[in-house]
């Protein structure tokens, strides 16, 4: 057995509290995101998406959060792929963000609806070509032979596409998460962390404070 029961931290970077923390949940996302990102992370908008299989089995992997406003959170991803098979019978999603820099978490339910391909389509063609390629050259999710295939794959599909824009593929897009739940997590000393929960009922926002 690794004994792992010595490594361990107190967090004493700040506090969150319900009096002062925002009415809105996006409007107190805001400000932490912006607080973090002042920290010079490498990608402060890296998030882990959980999702749920046809089997119950919950799955988890790491993405870029690509915009976010009042209406919820966008990621974009291949439709084809495991999450957007598993969204696509299961609407429902769970976001979190870990940025240990300030000792907090934030962590998201709530519900996905894919966005119209014209908006797809405005991020698809702001990312650098080769990414454009990758997203074609790409099954995501499939089992493939080996690297040399995938790489074979990319050279036909560059020189498929030379000379002329990269179009979107039908299979790719993004997914905005309308959020229903909302929980922030600052650290405190001896394990007494602050908590707090944001629930909507239709369009009113309600926040109360959870023990640790």
């Amino acid at each position: 057995m690794v004994d792992l029961w010595d490594v361990r931290r107190e967090y004493t970077q700040g506090r969150l509290d319900e009096s002062t923390a925002a009415e809105d949940p996006m409007t107190q996302f805001h400000a932490w995101f912006e607080d973090y990102r002042a920290t010079d992370p490498i990608e402060p908008n890296i998030m882990t998406v959980a999702t749920v299989d046809a089997d119950g089995r919950p799955w988890q992997r790491v993405l870029l959060l690509k915009s976010y406003d009042q209406n919820g959170l966008v990621f974009f991803t291949n439709y084809d792929s495991y999450k957007g098979q598993h969204l696509a019978s299961n609407n429902q999603v769970c976001l979190h963000f870990f940025w240990l820099e300030k000792e907090r978490q934030v962590q998201i339910q709530g519900r996905v609806s894919k966005l119209s391909r014209e908006d797809s389509g405005r991020y698809f063609h702001s990312r650098p070509r080769q990414s454009q390629l990758g997203a074609w050259a790409s099954q995501q999710s499939r089992p493939i032979a080996d690297r040399a295939t995938l790489e074979s794959a990319y050279a036909d599909v560059s020189e498929r596409f030379d000379g002329q824009d990269v179009p979107l593929p039908e299979y790719w897009g993004g997914f905005q998460v309308t959020p229903e739940r909302m929980e922030f997590w600052q650290g405190g000393a001896h394990r007494l962390h602050d908590r707090l929960e944001y629930s909507r009922s239709d369009v009113v926002w309600s926040k109360q404070r959870l023990n640790p």
